[in-house]
């Protein structure tokens, strides 16, 4: 589950859960709603709106709430709703990448498999020097990368190197690695730090007042085999009335 706030221009979109160990796991419902967020937040944008996503405890999101689909009782069902669970958190990418307004992670504990996807799936990236951890799963689990993931990692994860070491070798990887890596804008030591840090840089790109749609519609150039992928159009847009 999430909520979304807003702060001055900058919306911050929280990760919820009980308690601070909870692992912010994206099932149905938790899908259901960060979309909701999202939603709200392009609705009520205006030029130089900006967003950051964080959440509080060990954990920024452990991915997609693996639980839920073995709660189904039998080997089929459980990959029944884990295909259902990978397909649902689709639009919540593409919608990330559609958002009219710059966008900033803010993550301050794991981020791992569908988490890591949504830190990624943001332009900015600030972590936790110490208990931020970025972690591809999947070829621990036993599970392939569905090919809007592959289509992410593929394009904003420059060197093939790093691709290799996070996605076949499931590297687990902290703040200080992951800005050699090109993962992370920058890291910080408390929580606290990562907060004040991001919204200050949300903060500065919101006072630049972009239109929102033109800011959206480059970053969407700047990726078009991800944008095919999540099926995304990548439209000419002029907002400058002179023009």
């Amino acid at each position: 589950m999430c909520t979304l706030e807003k702060h001055g221009d900058v919306f911050v979109l929280t990760l919820t859960g009980s308690s601070d160990v909870d692992e912010h796991r994206f099932g149905p419902s938790a899908i259901d709603s960060i979309l909701s967020a999202i939603a709200k937040a392009k609705a009520e944008a205006t030029p130089g709106s900006a967003l950051i996503t964080t959440s509080h405890g060990k954990f920024f999101s452990n991915g997609l709430d693996l639980a839920w689909a073995q709660a189904a009782g039998s080997r089929a069902g459980a990959r029944e709703r884990l295909l259902y669970m990978v397909e649902s958190f689709r639009p919540v990418v593409a919608a990330m990448m559609d958002l009219p307004m710059p966008t900033v992670a803010a993550v301050n504990g794991h981020a791992a498999a569908a988490g890591f996807t949504l830190a990624l799936s943001h332009d900015y990236v600030i972590m936790r020097r110490d208990k931020g951890v970025l972690y591809m799963s999947e070829v621990d689990i036993g599970a392939t990368l569905p090919d809007y993931f592959t289509a992410l990692f593929r394009a904003k994860v420059g060197s093939a190197t790093a691709r290799r070491d996070v996605l076949l070798r499931a590297k687990k990887i902290k703040g200080e690695e992951a800005l050699r890596m090109g993962l992370a804008e920058a890291a910080y030591d408390s929580e606290e730090q990562v907060a004040e840090a991001s919204m200050r840089l949300a903060k500065q790109m919101a006072g630049r007042k972009w239109a929102g749609e033109v800011y959206a519609e480059i970053r969407k150039s700047l990726y078009p085999d991800l944008c095919g992928v999540l099926g995304l159009d990548i439209r000419a847009v002029v907002s400058n009335s002179k023009l």
